[in-house]
């Protein structure tokens, strides 16, 4: 028997058409403060596509969904570089 599909967590960001909207969404699927970095990886991931298409349909907003999305970029660059070092400090001293 075939399992229900689980409901996109990611859904309404995904189709968010406003930068409010966007900004209501992410903020429904903020990973907690003590999450795992991948987990926050993700979300920032999945934030700069959401800005950025915010960017093209709420015009009003682009300079600032475009600054949105940057901001997220830059976050989710420093975690890979954090998961890298952690990475490779894990396979030092084995």
């Amino acid at each position: 028997m075939a399992q229900p599909k689980r409901p996109d967590r990611w859904a309404a960001a995904r189709a968010a058409m406003t930068l409010k909207d966007a900004h209501e969404a992410l903020g429904k699927v903020m990973p907690a403060p003590d999450a795992e970095l991948s987990r926050w990886q993700v979300f920032y991931r999945v934030s700069v596509e959401v800005y950025a298409r915010v960017a093209e349909v709420d015009r009003g907003h682009h300079h600032e969904a475009l600054y949105w999305a940057q901001r997220e970029r830059e976050k989710g660059e420093e975690i890979a570089r954090s998961l890298a070092v952690q990475s490779s400090e894990d396979g030092e001293g084995g």
